[in-house]
Order: structure tokens, then sequence, then C-alpha cells
């Protein structure tokens, strides 16, 4: 029994090898897609940070309705 369990342990199954090699691929390929939207999200957020915010002037505000 020992010896058929070490034998399926052993020998790959390429289906199962296929798979993990295309689900690597696809982890790589989504760690890259978020380091992108990590980096323009940080660029966004720099140029955010550097503009003031809008402001409405005083004499275009409206009164808050009571």
């Amino acid at each position: 029994m020992a010896k058929a369990l070490l034998g399926h342990v052993v020998r790959p199954d390429p289906r199962m090898a296929a798979q993990v090699r295309r689900l690597q691929q696809r982890v790589a390929e989504l760690e890259s897609q978020v380091m992108r939207l990590q980096a323009a999200n940080d660029a966004l957020a720099a140029a955010a940070g550097s503009e003031e915010l809008l402001t409405i002037p005083a004499e275009h505000q409206e009164p808050a309705l009571a």
C-alpha cells in the first residue's frame, strides 16, 4: 500500500501540472495589473493632493434652507 501511495505522489499528473502553470501565469498577470493600478492610483492621489480643493466663492453660495 505504501508503494502505491508513493508511486501516486511521485508521478506528476500532466493535467495537474498544466493547470498549475496556467494558474501561476494568471497570478503573475493579476499581480502586474495590481502594480499598474497602484501606480496609477498613487499618481492620481499625488495630483489631487497638489491641487487646491475646489471651493465656491461666498458670493455664489446659496443660503441653506431651514
